[in-house]
């Protein structure tokens, strides 16, 4: 019997809750609207959008075991990345995917993007957190669902191409992964936020809405 992805590469681990929750507190909720809509795509296991405080929460992703994981008022939605329709035009304030896209074939991305911009409010962002090939070449295909090759370069290019303008781009926001031996503690990621020289960036930061 074939195991899948969630019980070999993506496993749920709380280490991941901690540095999500951290991430959240300490960066991501600043760049919220209290009274905003905020859609997480490929949620996962929800430690992202679970430690969002906003008016409306939207978890998507195509994996039905998501639902398990969502904290209460969290709305899940279970479909596709490049399916959307269930997502109200016009509603989304803050878009966030995190280790997503590289998992997406470029016509697919494409696909996702378009219909992002017709989500998205007046004030609306798309905010993507990734592995970044300039910097994680070597890992950047241990994992085996990876099918599409971004550096903070090629994918803010490709946002452009898509009709997005580029509001931010961090080449290196964080290390690459949890499953290492350095210690996931909420100073420590704090810390590492500040650093105005991030030692082991691999995941890139870029923030984006549309360009009309």
């Amino acid at each position: 019997m074939n195991r899948t992805y969630h019980e070999t590469r993506f496993g749920f681990d709380s280490r991941r809750e901690l540095l999500w929750s951290t991430l959240c507190k300490s960066y991501f909720q600043k760049l919220i609207p209290v009274d905003g809509c905020v859609l997480e795509i490929g949620a996962g296991y929800g430690h992202f959008i679970n430690n969002i405080r906003c008016r409306q929460r939207i978890a998507l992703d195509s994996w039905p075991g998501m639902q398990d994981y969502l904290a209460p008022g969290v709305q899940g939605i279970v479909s596709s990345a490049t399916d959307l329709i269930q997502v109200p035009p016009g509603s989304v304030d803050f878009a966030f995917a995190s280790n997503l896209f590289e998992h997406l074939t470029q016509p697919d991305l494409a696909l996702t993007l378009m219909q992002l911009r017709e989500k998205l409010t007046s004030r609306g962002t798309l905010n993507i957190v990734q592995p970044n090939y300039r910097f994680a070449y070597k890992e950047y295909f241990d994992d085996y669902t990876h099918v599409s090759i971004y550096s903070d370069r090629s994918l803010s290019d490709f946002l452009m191409a898509n009709g997005f303008r580029i509001l931010e781009c961090q080449p290196k926001f964080l290390p690459l992964t949890i499953k290492s031996r350095l210690p996931v503690f909420p100073f420590l990621i704090q810390t590492y936020l500040r650093l105005p020289i991030k030692p082991l960036g691999k995941q890139m930061l870029i923030r984006a809405a549309p360009a009309d």
